[in-house]
């Protein structure tokens, strides 16, 4: 009994036991169920049978621990070795977002702070048919959308229409390029009223807002970008230059793009399958702004004055045309090189530069000839004026006159001469020299004669006399005396023939329009010592001129005074440049002294602004280009006389007017008008008396007086104070006794 019951109840227990280990192990229960056939009676059997069963467990989850020991021994190794490809991969699988963040570009600012040039944000329009069309109830949502859209914006509903039909696709399309900070603000305010009403009336229903009712902001969005604008419009524009393609395209802008150009920013985005939205940003580095030496009012009265001078003599001469072909104006700091002010006309609109709608279709005709003349020596063939384009006539107003363009000097160029003559002592200050009215070289048919303005002669005339006339015979016995090698010397050591390294664009190389050992003859040398048969820029001349009053420091000409963050910092000071020294400081001080003459007594009397002693020198060369009816005037001149501050250079190229003298004459009475204005502003004092011709000739009221000083007719004083504002040019101007230039 004992026995039978021990068997059942052993048969079920290992029945049970069976069933485990066959599920276990993955065997069939009905092979083991009986276990009988196995193991039969007994317990050590039983015992054997759990023991074969417990190691073959063992044995399975060792080989499951080794694997799952290989598989993450592997995926240790593949992060440590191809994590990163593998990263790649699996990015490629992600939507992913990328969003550039524009940098700002730096302003340009005048030496007072006032804003020349900058940037500011405005937006482009875009629409995404895709977003558009999305969603069951689409259509009305569309209509709501893109209704919004033309109410604002003015876009036309049919255009948009057309363009999702045609690219239902699309996620970007420019419907508008520039949309200002308000209007964005102004639409996205009537997006916000236009749902809220919707969303009112739905909540007085007591329902929920049907989407399609709702404007659809995601079909359409602002791109923000920076455009650049120059607030002052026309002012400065040769010295600023303008933005194409991004880019600085000329002037300050080209020269310093890289540092006016910021880094763009971008934003990255990577949207996961399960929703989750991760998103990574570098912020955009804005640009640098560069603080100019330009002095806004002196760049204001330089630009109105050749502005009103061209204007008031267009068509006088040459039928059609304007005032001059170009006229140029440039006020440097005599003692450091900073410029003040730089002007040329004809100008343009740095904010269209491709504009030309400010000139009459009358005047961009008559400039056709030029632009041709222009584009011939640029590309070293004939340009026909009929190949000439409107694109090209905005490239000949792009051009700055004074850095970019080179002429004939003339008499200017005299001082030069004397300069160097002094400085080598070949020439003595009291030598004195006879001109009789022209002078031969060679003989027979290999002879030249060159002719002094003066065709009877001036006599004899020492050094100062000899600047002071412009006499061409005296300046040729000096170079005579001088040689060629001592002229081209000085020539390249006052910067004629290489750039000045202004910090501009488009400075023009002049290396191969000048004269060398092995092109100078004694002809050339004669003409050169008088300024014509080489060519220059104004920039070139101005800066070689501030050389002989200075003391003799040649210094490097520049516009930029510091360099800041757009935070206001100052990254950089861009301190004065003294290049080398090119002439003593005792020639310079006889320099000075004969300029002064030329002024005082000689061909300059017309420049001198009532109340004010200054110096200078007046040039006049035969442009070579169109016969001997035209020509390059000029007047350089410094001020005040007795402690020079400021040097002034006014160029005339090609006036419309019937004579030499006469354009000799307009560059003289620019230059007063303009140092009669700026002189003032700068604070320079009146020292001079005022005669009654000046009172009337220069428009001076019999109320004003000088400071500290009795008038020579009727005993007033002059007060010292001077006003902004500009005058309008040339409206003081009178004829006056011609007194002639001695330069042909």
């Amino acid at each position: 009994m004992d026995n039978k019951r021990n068997g059942k109840k052993g048969n079920s227990k290992s029945d049970r036991l069976a069933g485990e280990f066959a599920r276990e192990l993955g065997k069939d229960v009905s092979k083991v169920i009986n276990h009988r056939e196995i193991f039969g009676p007994g317990d050590i059997r039983k015992k054997d049978y759990i023991k074969t069963a417990d190691s073959r467990i063992k044995f399975t989850m060792a080989v499951i621990i080794i694997i799952f020991a290989a598989l993450i021994g592997r995926v240790g190794y593949i992060m440590a070795n191809k994590g990163d490809e593998y990263s790649r991969q699996v990015l490629a699988q992600q939507e992913y977002a990328s969003t550039s963040i524009p940098a700002k570009r730096g302003s340009i600012v005048a030496s007072n702070g006032k804003i020349l040039a900058q940037s500011e944000k405005v937006y482009k329009l875009i629409l995404d048919s895709y977003h558009t069309l999305e969603g069951e109830t689409n259509d009305h949502n569309m209509d709501v959308t893109l209704d919004a859209v033309e109410h604002i914006f003015g876009v036309a509903r049919s255009d948009m229409d057309s363009f999702i039909s045609a690219n239902p696709g699309s996620k970007y399309k420019v419907i508008l390029p520039e949309v200002t900070y308000a209007q964005m603000m102004n639409y996205k305010q009537y997006i916000e009223d236009q749902n809220n009403s919707v969303r009112s009336a739905a909540a007085e229903a007591h329902v929920k807002p049907k989407a399609s009712m709702l404007i659809n902001s995601s079909a359409v969005y602002f791109e923000p970008y920076y455009r650049r604008v120059y607030p002052e419009g026309t002012l400065a524009s040769d010295v600023l230059g303008y933005i194409s393609d991004s880019k600085g395209a000329a002037g300050l802008e080209g020269y310093y793009n890289d540092i006016l150009t910021g880094t763009d920013g971008r934003e990255y985005g990577y949207l996961m399958d399960e929703n989750s939205f991760e998103r990574t940003t570098i912020e955009a580095e804005n640009g640098k702004t560069i603080v100019t030496t330009i002095d806004p009012y002196i760049q204001s009265v330089c630009e109105t004055s050749i502005a009103a001078y061209n204007e008031e003599h267009a068509g006088e001469f040459r039928e059609g045309e304007m005032g001059s072909v170009n006229t140029g104006v440039i006020v440097m700091k005599i003692n450091t090189g900073e410029i003040l002010a730089m002007a040329s006309y004809p100008y343009y609109n740095p904010n269209e530069p491709n504009d030309l709608s400010m000139y009459t279709p009358e005047t961009v005709s008559s400039m056709v000839p030029y632009v041709a003349e222009a584009m011939s020596g640029a590309s070293g063939r004939t340009v026909s004026e009929n190949e000439v384009t409107e694109l090209d006539v905005s490239a000949f107003l792009w051009q700055n006159f004074c850095t970019g363009v080179s002429y004939e000097p003339g008499s200017v160029c005299k001082t030069f001469t004397v300069a160097a003559g002094l400085d080598t002592g070949a020439v003595h200050d009291g030598d004195t020299f006879n001109c009789g009215g022209d002078l031969t070289f060679g003989e027979g048919k290999n002879a030249t004669t060159i002719h002094c303005h003066n065709r009877n002669g001036d006599g004899i005339l020492d050094v100062k006399q000899a600047v002071e006339k412009s006499c061409n015979v005296s300046l040729m016995l000096m170079g005579q005396r001088l040689g060629k090698d001592e002229f081209l010397r000085y020539q390249r050591n006052f910067g004629f023939g290489s750039k000045t390294g202004v910090d501009l664009s488009g400075e023009m190389d002049t290396s191969g329009v000048v004269f060398n050992e092995n092109t100078m003859g004694l002809v050339e040398l004669m003409t050169s010592t008088f300024g014509q048969g080489f060519r220059v820029t104004m920039i070139q001349t101005i800066t070689a001129y501030c050389s002989l009053i200075n003391g003799g420091y040649l210094y490097k000409p520049h516009l930029v005074s510091r360099i800041e963050n757009d935070d206001g910092t100052v990254v950089q000071n861009i301190e004065p440049e003294m290049i080398k020294q090119v002439i003593s400081p005792e020639v310079s001080e006889l320099m000075k002294d004969y300029c002064i003459g030329v002024v005082d007594e000689g061909t300059g009397t017309r420049a001198r602004p009532a109340g004010y002693r200054i110096g200078g020198k007046t040039g006049t060369a035969e442009y070579s280009g169109k016969g001997k009816v035209s020509y390059t005037v000029s007047f350089m001149g410094f001020a005040p006389a007795d402690d020079p501050q400021i040097a002034i250079y006014v160029v005339i190229d090609r006036p419309n007017a019937a004579s030499q003298e006469d354009g000799t004459r307009y560059a003289c009475l620019i230059c007063r008008e303009i140092l009669g204005q700026i002189l003032p502003h700068l604070g320079v004092p009146k020292t001079e008396l005022i005669t009654e011709e000046e009172r009337k000739d220069q428009n001076i009221p019999n109320t004003a007086v000088l400071h500290g000083s009795s008038s020579q007719e009727g005993g007033e004083e002059e007060e010292t104070e001077g006003g902004d504002d500009i005058p309008v040019p040339g409206d003081e101007v009178k004829p006056e006794e011609e007194t002639g230039e001695g330069d042909v």
